[in-house]
Order: structure tokens, then sequence, then C-alpha cells
């Protein structure tokens, strides 16, 4: 599959974007750099991280997944050449901004941030301290574009008449929430305000925390990762959840492709879609995302999926 270009920028790349979530989480560091390595080597070049990954886990702590990416590049310099960096913050003053971007480059071990975006909205910043701080780090050559991520349609429409009024720099992307089985929360306002902005979007949690790959498939299954003992995964344990696990399987079975790898392409399909952000914790998970951008799903699977995956009206 060819590249796709982000929004308004000049940033392109093959559309697959690796998540930088489970670094120093469920793979360890000599994993995720295997896994680098495989990445870049494959073709693929957007590597996605936050500066809140992943202090959740044990013996981790907040960065942590920056620092991995950051060791990867020190010890192979010739390849930041081939990655695209992106990255995000949690909070939006242009103190916290600031401080935010500086940790980040050192971490990555990088001077210049490709893509850094808003984690999420925080209406208590005004939007034109966000975006003039924006301004003055691009001016700087620290940050080359921005995105944000959970924003909602009205905000994301605000940002771009506030930036285009006062030459300021524009959000070029969204990472939403959004699968197989999270159309409502994209689909609708959010999504045509993306088309109309004309925003890349990269989809985050595009397997739904592991559901999708169909390795979760009873309650006894939820024990085989830190993931699947979750609520995230449980909650998808019902009857719509389970349909379309069966239409995965009836389209995966028809390409002779994963599970996974069917509800990438999926997404690559929707007109909105510029790539998803996935995860892998092995080689062989990493060649089932990748693979994504090579299966051309036919109408007929692409209505089974529809079907299976919409969302009945309310009352």
């Amino acid at each position: 599959m060819d590249k796709r270009r982000l929004g308004d920028s000049d940033l392109a790349f093959r559309p697959i974007a690796l998540g930088g979530l489970v670094f120093g989480w469920t793979a360890d560091e000599a994993t995720s750099h295997r896994l680098l390595d495989a990445f870049v080597d494959a073709g693929g070049s957007l590597v996605e991280t936050a500066e809140s990954y992943t202090f959740w886990a044990p013996q981790s702590a907040w960065g942590r997944s920056e620092e991995v990416i950051g060791h990867w590049l020190r010890r192979h310099p010739g390849k930041r050449a081939k990655v695209l960096l992106a990255t995000k913050c949690t909070e939006l003053s242009r103190t916290r901004l600031r401080a935010s971007v500086e940790a980040s480059l050192a971490r990555l071990g990088t001077d210049c941030i490709d893509l850094f975006q808003s984690h999420r909205d925080d209406t208590s910043v005004p939007l034109e301290e966000t975006l003039s701080a924006y301004g003055e780090l691009v001016r700087e050559g620290k940050v080359r574009w921005i995105g944000a991520s959970n924003h909602d349609a009205a905000r994301l429409a605000e940002a771009d008449r506030i930036a285009r009024a006062n030459g300021l720099p524009r959000y070029q992307s969204l990472q939403p929430h959004y699968n197989l089985l999270e159309r409502p929360l994209f689909e609708g306002a959010l999504e045509d305000e993306c088309r109309r902005l004309g925003l890349g979007v990269l989809p985050y949690y595009p397997l739904a925390a592991g559901f999708l790959t169909g390795k979760y498939r009873s309650e006894s299954d939820t024990g085989k990762s830190p993931r699947g003992a979750s609520q995230t995964v449980r909650q998808y344990m019902t009857a719509r959840g389970f349909a379309v696990l069966d239409a995965l399987d009836l389209v995966a079975r028809r390409h002779g492709a994963s599970c996974a790898t069917v509800a990438l392409a999926w997404l690559l399909h929707r007109p909105s879609v510029t790539a998803p952000i996935a995860s892998a914790t092995s080689l062989a998970q990493l060649d089932e995302l990748l693979a994504a951008t090579r299966l051309g799903l036919d109408a007929e699977s692409l209505a089974v999926l529809d079907a299976a995956s919409a969302t009945p009206p309310s009352g």
C-alpha cells in the first residue's frame, strides 16, 4: 500500500503506526528494540508514544516508553532519519507544554519531534495559550507538526478557527478511540469534522485492547495477558462482541489472514482513516499488523464486518 500523508503536513508513511504503549510494559526493552528494528526494516516509519507511557506498569515509570525508543535510537543513530516520532503531552498550559516537550526530547534522544500531540483536551487552558506555545516550539525547531487526541468535534473546530485567525499552528491529526466495537465514539460528528478540516486520523486501540485478535473468547482466556485481565477486554464479551469475532473469523478464512489483520484492514478502508496505531509484543504479531496494509477487502467482506459491528439504534 502506498504511503499516506497526514493532514496538510509533509509527514507521509506506510499506513500503520507502531504503538509504544507496550514498550517497557508487556514488551521489555530488548523485545521492543527487536520490534522497532523489524518495523523499520519492513518499511514502517511512524512510531507513536507518550510521556505517560508506561507509568502504570510495575517497575516502570513516567516516560519509560520514550526512554526505550531513545535507547534504540542512540544504539542505531542512522535509523533516526528512517522514523517519524510522534509523542503526546498531558498538560496544555504554556509552561507545562514546554516542559513536556523538553523532557520528551531528552528521553527520545532527538532534537526535534515530528508530531507532538495534545493527549487530552483541557478546557481550563485557553486554546490560544496552547496553540501559541506550540507556535513558539515550532519556530524553535523542536516540534515539526502538532496533533490532537481525545478532542471532540466542537473543540477541534474552535482550535482550527483560532489557529487560522492568529497565524498559529493547526492541528494536523486526531487520535480517536476507534475500532469495530467502538464505532459510535468516532463515526458521526467527530469523523465529519475531521474530514471537513482535512485532518489525518490515527485510531488508537484499533484491536480493542486485543479482543479483536480473537484470543479472548471466554472468561478463562482473560488470564493470557495483563491486558486480558482488564475490564476493557471483559466489556466486549457480549453477544455483539462475539458476533463481530464470528464475522472476523469468516472474513479471515476467506482471505487467509488473521483476525487482527482483518480488523486493521477494515479501518484502512474507512476513507477518513490515515493509519491505525497498533502495538505488538512479538515479531509474529508485528507481521499480522503489517499485513493489514497489503490486504484489500472486497465489498462483501466489508459488508459482513459492517453489519456485525453496527450499533443498534437506541430506544
